[in-house]
């Protein structure tokens, strides 16, 4: 399996905005911790978490495109198989069909709240991720206009791998506030 320092590498290599590599940074934090939540392997969804955005640039972000590069390229690597379904499955426009697994739930709820953190991070007096509470984020999800490019429906699949909404929060606040410091938060 590829290591984290190699995921990171392909990552820059791929994606050139700061900003986009912390989103996946984040991604991978809420990953990793959702990993332990459930007993998963935290390396390998650690990893999902990593790369799921790797084509975002080359695709231009293209809902319809946005994740078959990827899983060319991961194919290519002989990323393990699970990592790559998580990955093509987490942009359903792309994937065409429904997602259905633990692993692809949650990669599509993990990332898309990383958004709603930041969003609501900014907001802050002092932008800081340390400032802010799961009850804002919480309540942010039914402010339709706030963030408005974040799908709540996605965020919402962490019910369909047995975590409420608020607890889900908390985990994903609480992964990125120990990286905080790598996502200028």
């Amino acid at each position: 399996m590829m290591n984290r320092l190699q995921a990171i590498e392909l990552l820059k290599e791929y994606v050139k905005n700061e900003k986009m590599i912390q989103h996946c940074l984040a991604s991978e934090a809420v990953m990793r911790a959702l990993a332990v939540k459930l007993n998963q392997n935290v390396e390998k969804w650690g990893l999902a978490g990593l790369l799921h955005d790797l084509d975002v640039e080359i695709t231009n972000a293209d809902a319809y495109i946005h994740g078959k590069k990827s899983v060319e390229i991961l194919s290519e690597l002989k990323i393990d198989e699970d990592i790559i379904d998580a990955i093509m499955m987490h942009n359903e426009v792309s994937a065409g069909i429904p997602r259905t697994t633990q692993f692809q739930h949650a990669l599509a709820a993990g990332e898309t709240i990383t958004g709603l953190i930041f969003a609501t991070t900014y907001v802050y007096p002092d932008k800081k991720i340390a400032s802010i509470k799961t009850s804002s984020v919480v309540k942010r999800m039914k402010e339709k206009n706030f963030a408005a490019t974040v799908k709540r429906e996605n965020i919402m699949e962490c019910e369909k791998i047995g975590i409420p909404i608020n607890e889900f929060a908390d985990i994903a606040i609480n992964s990125m506030r120990e990286i905080s410091n790598q996502l200028g938060l």
